[in-house]
């Protein structure tokens, strides 16, 4: 099987120095080239020079990673992941590259299912062939059933292969059509809590603007009344030393 070209860059130098944290743009394009490796991850056995190829491009657009190091990121990146499809609530929107791992792990189910496809043809035309020759001769057709039973038992594992993980992939769209949906309801309870929270703070409001206004209102009468008071008593004490000096 020919390399994929990504194969031919050369991987950087290790070096023992310690790392700093993943940052956001650095994962982006880690899981930019991690995708499109990923068929040559799933068809060879050995991957460590694909982690070679994938360190010596994150090398080349600034990021210095070892090739140990991308491996391990991508691990806890499909754990993340994983954890994010079984687990509802806000979770998902705490892993910002779901989107991103999704896209993958969705093209590598396109990809099995159109490799299904095509050896599902193979062993069809198989086949017809044993079928044709089938009266040269007993040996001649059990040699014929031979390869083909060796034809089909790959093709029933991978299409039952194919079939749990679109299994799956359904299950974790329907939880997350569940957590999507419980998102949405936790969001309406919590606008409608909002709502009647505001709602009872201008009831509350307005009650105190009344009763403000009611106490003005008594401060004012009783102050008129005072008012008042003061003027009789001043009159009935003018009329008092009016009649005094008379």
């Amino acid at each position: 099987m020919e390399l994929h070209p990504y194969l031919r860059v050369k991987p950087p130098q290790e070096t023992s120095e310690r790392f700093p944290q993943w940052t956001h743009d650095e994962t982006m394009v880690f899981l930019a080239i991690r995708a499109q490796l990923d068929k040559s991850f799933v068809e060879t056995k050995r991957n460590k020079p694909l982690w070679q190829a994938i360190s010596s491009l994150l090398q080349q657009r600034g990021f210095f990673r070892t090739p140990d190091q991308c491996k391990s990121k991508w691990k806890n990146l499909v754990t993340r992941f994983k954890g994010s499809e079984s687990v509802e609530g806000e979770i998902n929107r705490q892993f910002p590259f779901y989107e991103e791992m999704r896209k993958i792990f969705s093209d590598r189910m396109e990809r099995l299912l159109v490799l299904e496809k095509a050896r599902g043809k193979q062993v069809q035309v198989q086949a017809k062939e044993w079928e044709e020759e089938e009266g040269e001769g007993k040996v001649a057709g059990s040699k014929k059933r031979r390869k083909v039973e060796r034809k089909k038992r790959p093709d029933e594992e991978l299409e039952g292969a194919v079939r749990d993980f679109m299994r799956r992939q359904l299950e974790m769209e329907a939880r997350w059509a569940e957590a999507v949906e419980a998102r949405d309801a936790e969001r309406r309870a919590k606008e409608e809590q909002w709502r009647r929270l505001m709602q009872g703070l201008q009831e509350e409001r307005t009650d105190l603007e009344r009763r403000w206004r009611e106490r003005e209102e008594e401060r004012r009468v009783r102050e008129e009344t005072r008012a008042e008071r003061r003027h009789a008593l001043l009159i009935a004490l003018l009329n008092k030393l009016v009649h005094k000096d008379c």
